[in-house]
């Protein structure tokens, strides 16, 4: 693999995304077309699409991965309890960080294809947005414009934009403002192995400093498959590949 693609693959590099003038955000720019395209669509509608977190390189996952393994910055369960890491195993506190936040060199983020979003007219400018299941059910601060962006998805009138995490499938939890555009992020997810994350994480300068790192290893024919690997279902059908 060319060191540049792999740099993209795991995060190591910016080279590939450029500026959301709106949001400050760095998308893939394929990804910022398609989703200017459908922020066109959403304010006819009455909506306001805005980028709350795009690309995401390894060092910033790993400071957040790192945060939550040391218990400075909250860890959950399934039904949004805080954990005490404290008194939790490497092994449970490796699959309670993954449930939320994803393993780095294993992010979608890092490819720039990847981001989440809110709608910008349905609340002040001060809102603290916390991307919570609460904000974007349907009865929720969030959720008129997701039922909306359902039926787009649906209709298959999203630009390419879909929600690689829209179920549970017993790894990641299921995230509404999650978008990822299918064509190049399914490109760049054949391009992720189990094992060439394995060898990442094991040797690449880059990768040093990662927390429970004996851990992730021991468990990666587990992690990969649960919170890495999206099935080729929860892609769209009528995509088209670049």
């Amino acid at each position: 693999m060319h060191q540049l693609l792999k740099n993209i693959l795991f995060g190591f590099t910016d080279a590939h995304v450029i500026l959301e003038p709106v949001s400050g955000q760095l998308m893939h720019p394929e990804a910022l077309t398609a989703f200017d395209q459908l922020r066109r669509d959403a304010r006819l509608a009455g909506f306001d699409p805005k980028v709350v977190s795009g690309f995401r390189d390894f060092a910033r996952q790993r400071t957040i991965w790192n945060a939550k393994a040391c218990g400075q910055r909250p860890v959950f369960d399934s039904e949004g309890r805080e954990l005490d890491v404290a008194r939790m195993s490497p092994e449970e506190i490796v699959f309670a960080i993954l449930r939320w936040s994803a393993l780095p060199g294993g992010s979608r983020h890092h490819w720039g294809t990847d981001f989440d979003v809110i709608d910008a007219a349905a609340v002040p400018e001060d809102f603290r947005v916390q991307l919570t299941p609460e904000e974007v059910a349907d009865e929720g601060v969030f959720g008129p414009f997701h039922c909306w962006l359902d039926e787009r998805i649906a209709e298959g009138k999203s630009y390419g934009l879909f929600r690689p995490y829209a179920v549970d499938r017993g790894g990641v939890a299921p995230e509404r403002w999650h978008l990822s555009y299918a064509p190049r992020a399914r490109e760049f997810q054949d391009l992720l192995t189990e094992q060439a994350l394995l060898e990442q994480i094991l040797s690449c300068e880059q990768t040093q400093g990662l927390t429970l790192t004996e851990c992730i290893c021991d468990q990666m024919p587990e992690i990969f498959p649960r919170f890495i690997a999206v099935p080729d279902a929860a892609y769209p059908t009528n995509i088209t590949r670049l």
